[in-house]
């Protein structure tokens, strides 16, 4: 244990708390959305039917502008089909890849918005990029509960401890969820590495030292990832993984790596890589918990694309 990191202590003697008591250990069912390679997990306590929502998603085609709730409709069938009571919709982040559907299941489902508390920072940056105007309020009460580091709550009986992770955004956490890890973007599977650093806020060496923190859990620590992207060499999607299988063989961070040689590996690849497809309209929506942006006086919805300024 590190004096340092309380807050690293207490998520690790709860995941091997949970490890050793099965009443502790969450049920996670994985919904990939192969259009935006996400996945989105809904986790219960199997003692109460308690759940949460991890990372979900709304579809939307750029090409039409049309919204559709097919990969949410399936979460919604997964819950009622299991009797679930859904309590959280938790965002890890906000996505530059997808829409968040938590407004949607939020309707259908119940259950309270959450997200980091550092959301009032990308709302700075964007909102100004967007120009987004004074109704758009920058204090992240578009969420019901911001959460901080060291956090604790509970999914039924389930503990749940709250990591703030930044790096790849700063308002990325990860949710340990009894001696399950939800990352977030954070890190990709052994064998596609970790997100990248170059958007507004990121910073290559805070998400090393985010990556060091998760892989400072005990090795028998659930991961889940929230993409996966099907590197070559592997045929078959996967995004559950271990402390242990990442501290061993993962490409840019693992074990004996420094941080100065992972910050000039992440920034060169950064600067290689094209802006994610939706980032522009779904920054405009998720900095938002997953509402668009008020209609226009015409009743019709628009997503602003700046020219020139990203």
């Amino acid at each position: 244990m590190s004096q340092a990191d309380p807050v690293l202590d207490d998520a690790a003697r709860q995941v091997l708390r949970a490890a050793g008591d099965a009443a502790l250990h969450p049920e996670i069912a994985s919904f990939f959305d192969p259009a935006t390679f996400t996945v989105t997990y809904v986790v219960h306590d199997p003692a109460t039917r308690e759940a949460a929502i991890v990372d979900s998603v709304l579809d939307f085609d750029p090409n039409s502008g049309r919204t559709a709730t097919l990969s949410a409709d399936k979460v919604i069938d997964h819950v009622t089909s299991q009797n679930l009571k859904v309590t959280w919709l938790l965002e890890t982040h906000a996505h530059a890849d997808h829409f968040s559907a938590a407004p949607y299941l939020q309707e259908k489902l119940g259950g309270k918005i959450a997200i980091g508390a550092e959301i009032v920072t990308v709302q700075n940056v964007f909102g100004k990029l967007f120009n987004a105007g004074t109704e758009f309020e920058r204090d992240g009460s578009q969420f019901d509960h911001l959460f901080k580091d060291g956090d604790t709550f509970t999914i039924g009986n389930l503990p749940v401890t709250v990591m703030h992770v930044p790096g790849h955004t700063p308002a990325d956490i990860a949710y340990v969820v009894g001696d399950a890890v939800f990352t977030g973007d954070t890190m990709f599977m052994p064998d596609y590495g970790t997100a990248r650093a170059d958007f507004p806020g990121g910073d290559a060496r805070t998400l090393f030292r985010s990556l060091r923190r998760i892989l400072s859990l005990p090795p028998e620590t659930r991961l889940f990832m929230c993409h996966d992207y099907l590197p070559k060499g592997r045929t078959t999607y996967v995004w559950e993984t271990t402390v242990a299988a990442e501290r061993e063989g993962n490409i840019h961070a693992h074990d004996g790596i420094t941080e100065d040689e992972f910050v000039q590996m992440r920034e060169a690849r950064d600067a290689t890589l094209d802006m994610p497809r939706l980032i522009l309209p779904a920054v405009q929506v998720n900095m938002r918990a997953g509402h668009l942006p008020p209609p226009d006086d015409n009743g019709v919805t628009y997503l602003k694309i700046p020219v020139n300024a990203v």
